[in-house]
């Protein structure tokens, strides 16, 4: 009887609890994928921030040159030139 509680004891207690000698791998695995899976999430977001329309105060092409004529620093030949260019 003794010798019995003594095996089931030894078989409690004998290293295999992280899953059969494999657990330290797995856990290992499971760690770099959850890190892995953060960095390209950040790298994502990242990305989807950098990709987002102007705002509406930010001036186009167009607006600076109707501007810059409007304040008298190019001539109307020079602005329908540039016109041309930018459409």
């Amino acid at each position: 009887m003794i010798l019995l509680m003594m095996h089931a004891g030894n078989m409690m207690d004998n290293g295999n609890s992280w899953g059969g000698g494999f657990g330290m791998f797995f856990m290992l695995i499971f760690w770099i994928i959850i890190i892995v899976g953060i960095v390209f999430l950040v790298v994502w977001l990242v990305n989807q921030n950098s990709r987002k329309t102007p705002t509406s105060s930010e001036k186009s092409a167009l607006d600076i040159l109707k501007e810059r004529y409007a304040r008298g620093e190019i001539s109307k030949n020079e602005f329908e030139e540039k016109k041309k260019d930018l459409v």
